[in-house]
């Protein structure tokens, strides 16, 4: 239940349109798109491109709202096919969200969208278009629209400042501890000066993966350029951060990279592509977002000067006891 709604009746009695409501016809050449009105997101198009969006605070969300209002998964948009009149149909439903889809103005669990609808959710306002020709230059992917590096998929470091922000808030509200890991890949320079560019991006794309996957759900991921990254860990004291760290380095070493020979359409496998990473601590270290990653960098700087591959904590003497981290929260 909805915060909000005290009875199955009054959901029942939720703002609910039609597609017959709306007196202007869909083109079937004109493409659905959000528009950003209010909110961090840029006030340019946002192509529903998929059969189904997701709308959400989640990194898996389609399109990510950077918002604590917003829920994790918090509503999703299709498209679907009037059976009669062979007309796309665009719905939008909310996914039992804290705080509610609201539709002008109205909540809804469900409502067919037309040219124009607000959609608000959080502190976050969209309108809903359907565009026709959009100019190239507009046609961003969704992963750069909200904020996300292109070759990786993670967040840009902007992205992940501000995110970094709201977690820091949130932890001293809740009296919580979390880890900021920065990270460098081991001999990328060699990469590039001997594959060249096209080896560059395969290898950012599979370190972005790797990553992703040695994380926990929920947990950020960013690429801070060239081939520098930055994560932190939800509900992680300092030894749990590194066990995570280690989990991160461990698997960089046992992964066999493909890499593109230069002037050659065949992939060489090299296991030598390592990584190296720094370990700070909220709010053992600081409880300056900023100075945290400085701190984190810090310790990597040592890890890269003291053999690469390895792991150091910015102050090892506070990292004494190993545990597994615990769940990621909701």
């Amino acid at each position: 239940m909805k915060d909000g709604y005290s009875s199955e009746d009054e959901r029942d009695l939720l703002h609910s349109r039609t597609l017959s409501d709306d007196p202007r016809p869909i083109r079937k050449e004109r493409r659905p798109a959000l528009i950003s009105l209010r909110g961090e997101l840029p006030a340019v198009p946002i192509p529903l491109e998929r059969p189904r969006v997701t709308l959400g605070r989640a990194f898996e969300a389609n399109v990510r709202i950077n918002d604590s209002r917003a829920s994790r998964l918090h509503a999703r948009i299709t498209t679907e096919t009037d059976p009669n009149s062979g007309n796309p149909i665009f719905r939008i439903v909310d996914l039992a969200s804290t705080n509610g889809t609201i539709v002008n103005g109205e909540p809804v669990n469900e409502a067919v969208l037309s040219a124009g609808d607000e959609i608000e959710i959080g502190d976050h306002s969209f309108r809903f278009e359907l565009l026709g020709e959009i100019d190239e230059e507009l046609e961003v992917p969704i992963n750069r629209l909200i904020g996300h590096d292109e070759f990786t998929g993670l967040l840009t470091a902007k992205s992940f400042f501000s995110e970094l922000r709201r977690e820091v808030d949130r932890a001293e509200a809740e009296s919580r501890p979390f880890c900021v890991l920065m990270m460098s890949l081991d001999s990328f320079q060699e990469v590039n000066d001997s594959l060249g560019h096209s080896a560059v991006i395969t290898a950012l794309h599979e370190a972005g993966e790797l990553i992703k996957k040695e994380l926990r759900a929920g947990d950020a991921a960013s690429r801070f350029g060239g081939s520098e990254f930055a994560a932190f860990l939800l509900d992680a004291n300092y030894a749990q951060g590194l066990v995570a760290a280690e989990r991160v380095r461990s698997a960089f070493e046992q992964h066999e990279f493909g890499l593109a020979q230069p002037d050659s359409t065949e992939i060489s496998r090299t296991p030598k592509m390592t990584i190296s990473i720094g370990v700070a601590a909220f709010p053992d270290d600081a409880v300056d977002p900023i100075y945290l990653v400085e701190l984190a960098d810090s310790a990597l700087y040592r890890a890269t000067r003291t053999g690469q591959n390895c792991i150091c904590a910015y102050r090892t003497s506070l990292a004494v006891t190993e545990g597994p981290l615990p769940p990621r929260r909701s």
